[in-house]
């Protein structure tokens, strides 16, 4: 008579490794309130940072210190107060943002990445020629257009536009609001493929819209399609993140050109 064998330690499984997209991580505590938080500190703290800075002198431009500052400290305020609310009320940026590296999605990335670099440009152009160029630019744009900066300056303004800003975005738009609205289907049956839909369609709006700039909300929407796709094709974060960057890297090379006085816009 052979002696039972004592259970062995069942190995615990990441459900983020898991492959599928059904497969749902952890719950967390936080929903549409966190992302408001996010959005509450943007704004806040672009109030803040424009009110410390003041406004220059008339007929003077903006210091290219204040249009840094200005430009990078509410973005990136935001996106660590999403990552904060994931370590407060959840499982983590990694898990509750889906933050898992997979060189799949990079690739996935910079396809629909050069697929929306390539829609952006015709849709750019389009754009200029119904509103007219100068009203097609963007905020940014118009603040160091004829303007021109330091090479540091430049460097660090075209490395936040084309790698920091958008992940930064990323947290905020496709990860702390998408999975707000995923949320809400989650143990609903059949519904958590809708659910991925709505924040498909969701985010894409909201991104559109949040960037505060009316005239060019409609192309913005044209940009946020096919980075909001790769987050919906592969269910995690770098994917659009990479897709985002690559939308990015064009405009952000034309802005540093200009910045430096090479070429002008």
């Amino acid at each position: 008579m052979t002696s039972a064998q004592p259970d062995e330690p069942v190995p615990e499984v990441n459900p983020l490794e898991l492959p599928g997209l059904d497969v749902r991580p952890p719950p967390h505590r936080w929903g549409f309130g966190a992302f408001l938080v996010a959005e509450a500190v943007l704004l806040a703290s672009a109030a803040f940072v424009s009110a410390l800075l003041g406004s220059p002198p008339p007929g003077q431009p903006t210091p290219v210190r204040d249009v840094l500052i200005g430009t990078m400290t509410p973005t990136a305020l935001a996106a660590l107060a999403a990552v904060l609310i994931t370590w407060w009320r959840g499982n983590g940026p990694i898990v509750d943002l889906r933050l898992t590296w997979r060189w799949a999605d990079v690739k996935i990335g910079l396809k629909l990445g050069v697929l929306g670099l390539v829609v952006t440009t015709f849709g750019t152009f389009l754009w200029s020629e119904v509103v007219g160029q100068n009203k097609a630019t963007s905020a940014i744009t118009a603040l160091v257009d004829n303007q021109p900066m330091s090479v540091t300056a430049a460097v660090v303004m075209f490395c936040y536009l084309w790698l920091i800003g958008p992940v930064c975005e990323e947290i905020i738009y496709r990860g702390l609001l998408w999975n707000a609205v995923e949320r809400l289907s989650w143990g609903r049956d059949n519904k958590e493929k809708w659910g991925r839909v709505a924040a498909f369609l969701v985010s894409t709006a909201v991104f559109a819209a949040g960037h505060l700039e009316p005239l060019r909300t409609t192309l913005l929407l044209v940009v946020a399609v096919p980075i909001g796709l790769a987050r919906l094709i592969t269910g995690r974060l770098p994917a659009s993140i990479v897709a985002h960057q690559m939308n990015n890297f064009l405009p952000a090379l034309a802005l540093l050109l200009t910045s430096l006085g090479v070429m002008t816009l």
